[in-house]
């Protein structure tokens, strides 16, 4: 008998193993059956559900995940990475208080794992905690010096809080372990403007071999886009973002149709009428919403508000809809469109104090604080209608600049549309097509402005959103680049500058390869420019 449990631990731990390694290299069906036989051996084996976990979470099957790690917490409960994984897909889900409590319990529990250490980090990273994140990716590296992974978040995070030149020292050392890395490439590149060929030419000669995943292709041709414009080469820069952008759409799932569906949706169900027949709403004035498109100077209006005393900077947060999805309860587990038809019979005073509940933790210790989730501008009304007292500022940038600066841009996971110049140019028609119905339907009732006008004479801007803010003027505003608080944007490098007008206008570069996107924009009524 106890030859046979031993016999049967041991196949358990070999089957395990065997389950994980096929997971790490990618074959996931061989996983799951490892999974399977497992757990049909031993239902109650804790590292089986880890394993489940992992592969949900590897398919990008968040529900699934979260109840294989639920189910490690509850037969081992003080099971460090589970609940770290946990943590880190609350937020991903919005749901802030349930990834504070599993962020706790990771904390409590957690040992020198390395992995879960950098796990950890990474929500922290998520909460807008830097400073916290910085000291679990040490603990990581203090471990694995040479895990490369571990090089580049500590490296991002260095470069979230401004110290670049801790930032190029472990890119320096993930480089030196792989000169081949791309991610590694693509965060140098970002560091600094380059005034010679060298990294070039090391880029291109990468890009050259065989057998380039897409995603490197991508980091790769977006990395020599941007020393490409660094040197002024225009025609080889945008042949660089083209191949880059093509490569990343390959990964990317995007269902225009169903965007098309949901803009649809908010335009018809969200109306005058609409609002003024709601209920009385939350009364608290602490938020500010800056809303738009991603690389239109969201960032850099962020930065002049929360230059002043009374206003914290909360970062981009996706609380908004969470809040929605937690009420809504079973229904909230839909499409956005699903989702936000639903949302538009909720009681605003509840969907107010919800949002105020779930962003809570990311307030800070000042008056007012700052959501700059640009894509909230599609819930403008119910924004409205739920906190009626909270400030929104809408940024808006020429049309070809705006589009052009997206598909130019690598995000992580956001903004599936930019990588193709139609379909950039229909989501674009549409955000400004709903825009349009929102300013007509709820006049007054939001600030707007314009990059353009901000960079190139911010004084007369900053003060009219301060005083929009209801607060009194500081000079401090306009010294927003001088903040040394984590920047978690795409935009990271360029805050850390004085306003600029170096980015207007630069479509017109590649006027003749951005045709198709002219076109579809002309087509559908938009102006290429203010």
């Amino acid at each position: 008998m106890a030859q046979h449990s031993a016999e049967q631990a041991s196949w358990l731990r070999a089957t395990l193993r065997e389950g994980f390694d096929r997971l790490q290299r990618g074959d996931q069906a061989g996983a799951a059956n490892c999974c399977r036989q497992v757990l049909e051996k031993k239902p109650d084996l804790a590292e089986g559900h880890f394993l489940v976990g992992m592969i949900a979470l590897n398919a990008d099957d968040s529900r699934t995940a979260i109840q294989g790690f639920g189910s490690v917490t509850k037969l081992q409960p003080d099971h460090s990475g589970a609940w770290a994984q946990l943590a880190r897909l609350f937020m991903r889900r919005g749901q802030v208080n349930r990834a504070e409590d599993a962020l706790k319990n990771a904390v409590t529990h957690a040992d020198d794992n390395p992995i879960v250490q950098d796990t950890i980090a990474t929500v922290y990273t998520l909460l807008g905690n830097a400073a916290s994140a910085s000291q679990w990716q040490e603990k990581a590296l203090a471990r694995q010096p040479k895990n490369i992974g571990f090089l580049i978040n500590r490296a991002n995070n260095q470069m979230f809080m401004g110290d670049f030149a801790g930032a190029r020292s472990r890119l320096d050392s993930a480089v030196a372990l792989n000169p081949r890395h791309a991610n590694t490439h693509w965060l140098i590149s970002s560091l600094e403007k380059v005034v010679d060929r060298r990294h070039v030419d090391e880029i291109t000669k990468i890009l050259s071999e065989k057998g380039l995943k897409d995603q490197e292709i991508a980091y790769l041709s977006y990395a020599l886009g941007k020393e490409l414009e660094d040197l002024r080469d225009w025609p080889a820069a945008f042949d660089a973002f083209a191949t880059g952008a093509a490569a990343r759409r390959r990964t990317m799932q995007y269902d225009e149709t169903a965007e098309t569906v949901f803009f649809t949706m908010l335009s018809e169900t969200y109306t005058k009428d609409w609002l003024q027949t709601r209920a009385a709403g939350c009364d608290s004035n602490a938020p500010i919403f800056i809303v738009g498109q991603p690389r239109t100077g969201t960032t850099l209006v962020e930065r002049i508000i929360s230059s002043h005393s009374a206003v914290h900077s909360a970062g981009e947060l996706r609380q908004f809809e969470g809040a929605c999805r937690r009420l809504l309860g079973a229904q909230g587990d839909g499409s956005a469109e699903a989702v936000f038809r639903s949302a538009a019979s909720l009681d605003p005073e509840q969907l107010g104090n919800a949002y105020m509940t779930l962003t809570q933790p990311m307030h800070g210790d000042r008056e007012r604080f700052v959501d700059k989730l640009p894509m909230n501008f599609r819930f403008v009304p119910l924004i409205l209608a739920a906190l009626p007292n909270a400030k929104i500022i809408h940024v808006r940038r020429s049309p070809m600049d705006a589009c052009f600066a997206s598909f130019k841009q690598l995000f992580a996971d956001a903004y599936p549309h930019s990588y193709e110049q139609t379909e950039m140019a229909h989501h674009h028609a549409r955000y400004y097509q709903l825009m349009g119905d929102w300013r007509e339907r709820f006049a007054g009732q939001f600030h707007e402005v314009d990059y353009e006008k901000v960079a190139a004479d911010p004084e007369p801007h900053a003060q009219a959103l301060i005083e929009y803010l209801d607060l009194p003027w500081e000079d401090q505003c306009l010294d927003f680049y001088q903040q040394s608080g984590a920047v978690t944007t795409a935009s990271v490098v360029q805050v850390r500058e004085a306003a600029h007008t170096r980015s207007v206008g630069r479509w017109r570069r590649y006027e003749a390869q951005l045709q198709p996107m002219q076109l579809e924009l002309q087509k559908l009524g938009i102006p290429l420019e203010h």
